[in-house]
């Protein structure tokens, strides 16, 4: 890592403490330098103002969401196995103190300001590759979702429902046998609606 990198690293490190600490309108570039130990100067060298760091870190964690959902689509896997492991690449933020940290931060400033908000929605591809994921099973039969854009959200949002919105504002951070939980009856569920089988029983019912 250059000289130039190793400081910007660390005023973006600098920064997530003061935006932690003091909130985004009470954060302060000269504080941001001392944290960071280099000078006002070299701060704004690399970001111009306090808006452009604070969308520096919207991208770091952006950058964290969309590297974790790097996850290939496995057509010889049994359709539970593949949705446990998509779950889990939700799941492996969710039990990352430094992740949640980092989110709860960013999410207390964008609930505040629409444009921050939309700002974040656009760097993230989360729900592209739920949904991808959703589309290619149900070609395949694995799946009957007519809309998979929201059985994507519908599965995202029962794993969330329990890991991360209970946690935002409390500071807690999910364990990894509570994760283990959560996806597990996460995914049964959404198979008892979306799987082959159980959509192929309720026709025959009816």
């Amino acid at each position: 890592m250059s000289v130039s990198d190793q400081k910007k690293k660390q005023i973006v490190q600098a920064a997530i403490a003061e935006f932690q600490e003091k909130g985004y309108a009470g954060a302060s570039m000269d504080r941001i330098s001392e944290r960071a130990q280099v000078s006002k100067r070299t701060v704004y060298n690399h970001f111009e103002s306090k808006d452009v760091l604070f969308k520096e870190i919207n991208q770091c964690l952006a950058d964290q969401i969309n590297s974790a959902l790097e996850v290939a689509y496995d057509p010889a896997a049994p359709i539970r196995d593949a949705l446990v492991r998509l779950g889990w690449a939700e799941g492996e933020l969710m039990i990352n103190p430094c992740f949640m940290s980092l989110a709860r931060m960013v999410m207390s400033e964008t609930i505040r300001d629409p444009a921050l908000a939309a700002d974040m929605d656009s760097r993230m591809t989360k729900i592209s590759v739920f949904t991808e994921f959703m589309e290619r099973a149900t070609r395949e039969g694995k799946l009957t979702a007519d809309d998979p854009s929201l059985a994507a959200s519908q599965f995202l949002g029962l794993i969330k429902a329990r890991s991360f919105y209970p946690n935002i504002h409390s500071g807690r951070v999910t364990t990894r046998p509570e994760m283990e939980r959560i996806i597990e009856e996460s995914v049964d569920m959404f198979l008892a609606r979306y799987g082959a089988k159980a959509t192929a029983q309720t026709a025959a019912a009816q």
